[in-house]
């Protein structure tokens, strides 16, 4: 798999694996089917997460490995420190060569002080050979493509106007019960070539079960013989938008990359997730920013990730 391909779903080390060692997640994660890694600088975890591609003795091109910018050293000090922690082989102690990542993210919009100074720097880290493709903007940094802090519509705009490599992906908050509110940057990213992300995508699961979403999403499990969170996934896919996703449990692992064999949604099946997503989350207002995803807080702000011209994206990789 060229590098410059973005598989369709992600294994997040994010989250409550937050300063663990993740490399026996990530190992069978890649053993289970999944091709593209996520972490960040600010999960100090990268090194567990660079052991486990090792283990699995898959080439280097093989794996689409994305990371984020935390901040705590400028945007290239900051990217060399996470290339020489993923050198290190933690369980065999000895250094191995790691070059670039993939995909080189912003993590949170508050980090950018300067979007036009932070994206000019970002560039430079790609003219140095740090990042193998063009720039590209998200809520985490990769050496292939480089992104600012997750932006929403207008932030894109002006983004666009002054850089000089545009965007390749932005990486969201993205699930039924904010949908409506990402509408705008959806259609803006879309229209521009720009890859979306979304995280927190089973949140109608996860956080708000026994919401409007679930009789949508359950009719359409039973016709499909699939589980609810395929159905998610497969709406979130039926978007047009990658999935960054995470589980302990192989099972659910196969069950998340299962979505590529799945049957499609109808289009009635979509519009009534639409319909019921809108309609917010149970006992929570459905203008709340944090439910609706206006991106107003850091926590569900968008990312935006750029691609060279060149680059195209895998709709859905299965191993």
């Amino acid at each position: 798999m060229p590098l410059h391909n973005m598989p369709q779903i992600a294994f997040g080390t994010g989250s409550k694996w937050k300063g663990q060692d993740v490399t026996d997640y990530v190992t069978n994660a890649i053993e289970t089917g999944f091709s593209h890694i996520d972490t960040a600088q600010f999960y100090a975890n990268e090194e567990s997460v660079a052991a486990a591609i090792r283990e699995t003795g898959l080439d280097r091109s093989d794996v689409f490995i994305t990371t984020k910018w935390s901040s705590q050293a400028g945007v290239r000090e900051s990217l060399e420190r996470s290339l020489a922690k993923a050198s290190w082989d933690i369980r065999a102690q000895q250094q191995l060569e790691l070059t670039q990542v993939d995909l080189y993210l912003i993590h949170n919009p508050a980090l950018a002080k300067d979007y036009e100074s932070d994206w000019r720097d970002f560039e430079a880290v790609r003219e140095a050979g740090l990042t193998k493709y063009a720039p590209c903007a998200s809520n985490k940094i990769h050496t292939n493509h480089i992104v600012p802090s997750p932006v929403g519509a207008s932030q894109m705009q002006k983004l666009w106007k002054i850089a000089k490599v545009k965007p390749a992906a932005n990486q969201i908050q993205f699930h039924p019960y904010n949908y409506a509110g990402n509408k705008d940057l959806l259609a803006f990213c879309q229209q521009h070539g720009v890859v979306v992300e979304a995280y927190s995508s089973l949140s109608p699961i996860t956080r708000y079960p026994g919401g409007p979403v679930d009789k949508p999403v359950n009719a359409a499990a039973k016709r499909l013989g699939a589980t609810a969170t395929q159905v998610i996934l497969s709406w979130v896919k039926a978007k047009g938008v990658v999935i960054v996703t995470t589980s302990s449990s192989r099972e659910h692992m196969q069950e998340y990359l299962d979505v590529g064999d799945l049957r499609a949604l109808t289009e009635d099946e979509i519009a009534a997730i639409d319909a019921a997503g809108a309609r917010g989350p149970p006992s929570t207002s459905a203008q709340d920013p944090r439910i609706l995803g206006r991106n107003q807080a850091p926590k569900t702000s968008p990312t935006i990730a750029f691609f060279a011209p060149e680059a195209n994206l895998v709709l859905y990789t299965k191993r």
